[in-house]
Order: C-alpha cells, then sequence, then structure tokens
C-alpha cells in the first residue's frame, strides 16, 4: 500500500525535518462521459483510466460515496458502464498535514538498513492525518531512522500496513524504494488471498467476550463500508472485498465466558479481526467501535474492559521474506502489560466468587 500524501522534503535542519504534503487546495469535481471504447468496463476501472487516478483511490471514492452514475450513487465497484454513461467524481479538498520528526521512544524489533520492524504500543496511530498531524509512528520513524533512503524520491518512511491505533504489536516500514515495492508486493498478494506458505504471516491474539463455540475454525464473507455507519466495517454487505479470518480458541477465561484467541489473517482488510468477531457473535473485549458486553453476565467483566480501555487485540507474529536479502524475517511481540493484565483478570473470575 503506498503513501497517498506526497510527502516533499524541506530545508529545515536534521533534528526537525519538516515535510509537507504535496497536494492541491481545492476540491474537484470530475464529469465524465463513457464512450464506447469503454462500454462494458467496471466501473472503477474506466474512472481510474479517464481521471488519471489510482484503481484504489476509485474505490475508495466508491465507498465514500462520492461517485454517481447518471445521478444515482454508485455503490459497486464492479458495476459495468454503457457508452454514454455520466459520471461525476467528487474528489475533497486534501488538507495539507506538516510532518515533523519527534523524539518518541520506540521498540525496535529488527532493523536493517533497508526496513525496520517496530512494537508498536496501543495509543500510536500509524500515519498522520487531517487532525492529528504529530505523534505518530511516521513522525517517531523520521527521527529514529538517520539512514533513510526515500521512498518516491521523498524523503519518508514506507508504511506498507497498519494497525488500528488502540491495536499494539508487530509491524514493518521501508527505508529504500526497493524495500517499500518487495513488502508492498509481498502485502497485496495477502490482501488479495494469496495462500503462499512462504508469504506474510500475521498471527494476532485477542480476548472474545463470549467466546465463539467453535474451537477453532476459518471466517470467509465480504468486507465493506457498514451501510448506515460510514465509521465502520461490516460482513453484511451484498458485494465487497473477500475477506478470510482463521481462529482458534486458545484458552476459556472468566469461568467460561471469554476466551483467549489466536488469529491468522489470510487477507488484510481495515479493522477485519474486529469485524469478524462483532458480526459472529463474540466481539473482542473493549472493542467500543464494534463491541458490547453480554447482557446476562454477573461477572465484573466490564470493569476489566474499562480498566483496559481498548479493544483487546496484539499483533504478536509478524513473519516475512526480506525484500532484498530474501531472508525470513520472524518478529515475536510479547503480550503488553495492560492486555496482561486484562488476561490475568479474567483468568481470575469465577462465579462463586461473586
Amino acid at each position: 500500500m503506498t503513501d497517498e500524501l506526497g510527502h516533499l522534503p524541506t530545508d529545515d535542519d536534521d533534528d526537525e525535518v519538516a515535510i509537507v504534503a504535496r497536494v492541491p487546495s481545492e476540491p474537484q469535481v470530475l464529469r465524465l462521459r463513457i464512450e464506447a471504447d469503454h462500454a462494458g468496463d467496471r466501473i472503477d476501472m474506466a474512472i481510474a483510466e479517464l481521471a488519471a487516478l489510482s484503481r484504489a483511490t476509485v474505490q475508495r471514492l466508491i465507498e465514500e460515496g462520492r461517485v454517481t452514475l447518471g445521478g444515482r450513487v454508485v455503490t459497486k465497484a464492479g458495476q459495468r458502464v454503457r457508452t454514454g454513461a455520466a459520471i461525476e467524481v467528487r474528489i475533497p479538498a486534501p488538507i495539507v498535514i506538516e510532518l515533523v520528526a519527534e523524539d518518541i521512544p520506540l521498540v525496535v524489533m529488527y532493523e536493517d538498513s533497508e526496513l525496520i520492524v517496530i512494537d508498536k504500543p496501543a495509543g500510536l496511530v500509524v500515519h498522520p492525518a487531517p487532525g492529528h498531524p504529530r505523534g505518530t509512528l511516521v513522525n517517531a520513524l523520521l527521527h529514529h531512522c538517520k539512514d533513510l533512503g526515500g521512498i518516491g524520491g521523498e524523503l519518508r518512511p514506507g508504511i506498507v500496513h497498519r494497525l488500528d491505533k488502540d491495536t499494539s504489536g508487530s509491524i514493518v516500514a521501508a527505508k529504500t524504494e526497493r524495500a517499500h515495492a518487495g513488502l508492498s508486493a509481498q502485502f497485496a498478494a495477502k490482501s488479495r488471498g494469496d495462500t503462499d506458505p512462504n508469504g506474510i504471516l500475521r498471527e494476532y491474539l485477542g480476548i472474545a467476550v463470549p467466546p465463539p463455540l467453535k474451537e477453532r475454525g476459518t471466517l470467509r464473507t465480504f468486507h465493506g463500508r457498514h451501510p448506515t455507519d460510514r465509521k465502520k466495517f461490516s460482513t453484511r454487505v451484498m458485494w465487497g472485498k473477500s475477506a478470510v479470518t482463521h481462529f482458534e480458541r486458545v484458552e476459556l477465561i472468566a469461568d467460561g465466558e471469554a476466551a483467549l484467541m489466536r488469529f491468522r489473517l489470510e487477507t488484510g482488510r481495515t479493522h477485519q479481526i474486529r469485524v469478524h468477531a462483532a458480526d459472529h457473535g463474540w466481539p473482542l473485549l473493549g472493542d467500543q467501535l464494534y463491541g458490547k458486553l453480554p447482557r446476562n453476565t454477573t461477572l465484573p467483566i466490564g470493569s476489566i474492559a474499562a480498566t483496559l480501555g481498548r479493544q483487546a487485540l496484539h499483533a504478536a507474529v509478524l513473519d516475512f521474506e526480506h525484500p532484498v536479502t530474501g531472508e525470513r524475517i520472524h518478529c515475536a511481540s510479547p503480550l503488553p502489560a495492560d492486555f496482561q493484565a486484562a488476561l490475568d483478570g479474567l483468568r481470575s473470575l469465577t462465579r462463586s466468587s461473586t
């Protein structure tokens, strides 16, 4: 996944490297007409070619309801178009984001001249965004990595995958163009559902409340924007990208009312594990966006969730092929203290003690 901010280096000194986004300052409205040579094409492909946008960008605009066909909002990126069809694409005005190198402590799991793997703490945002331009992993990497080779001719780390702000654990970033290209290809293959045993392995630990009935299984669903809440994603959609999560119930805890879970991603969709768990009836402990506690429990699980203050999800294992040397890189992140405390607290709960 490539960065979309288009960062430009400035002449600031090494300790305060400011990088400003190269973006247009006004929103754009593109009005397109389908000619015969695009008749029958997918609408995302037709727009990408006619408007000189990336297909991923077009798909995101469709997900956000910013594309209309004949005056109607397009909901399917794979919808076919006919000759003469009128398409309108509304591209919002980006907000210029200034990136500053910041001395934020990092736990480095692996590092060489090509890439770096960080054990990200919960609460650390990965990438700057409007309203949150400082205090992110990118800001920290700009300060930490004195040997950045640059991505796309620009001085910045290459973020090829992300973790939610309140998800802890292993995350990799590229320092050079070739590492970025190689890692991006590996993650793109995983997002397509590639089952190559030599591909990227990502395993997560989580706490589900209540536990799933099955000890292990595989969830295969569509994955798309929630039909009514645009902040959320859902499996309960008529169309979307494929999402595949393998799960295993590692340990029953809280007198059987919760479980420590292991998840292995076969695809990599936004909030995939959280959505799969919640939509199948066993949301993650502390997930304020997708979860809720069972009403019939007599155990103080809610107080443990409140103390944790985030979703109980941790990227425990990241295993991949080094994009330059071909070496297998295996990084295992131990459970952070807050997750371990929640797990210990749930293990101690019994109905007889309440």
